[in-house]
């Protein structure tokens, strides 16, 4: 231990804030799951077509 470590003063959370903390976590948590599958469709709307075939007027234009 430190002399820095001793001079840390800790923030004892009330129970009001610990539950507010963890509703901005759950709601972090949520939005960007709710990001992950919106650009998850995109990906598969966009690319769903094209998928079997990249080269043939997909990815990479040949065609």
């Amino acid at each position: 231990m430190t002399v820095a470590d001793k001079d840390l003063e800790l923030v004892t959370l009330t129970e009001r804030q610990r539950k507010a903390r963890r509703n901005r976590s759950v709601a972090i948590g949520v939005a960007l799951a709710a990001l992950v599958i919106v650009f998850y469709a995109a990906t598969i709307v966009r690319f769903g077509h094209h998928g079997a075939s990249l080269t043939g007027s997909g990815l990479f234009g040949g065609g």
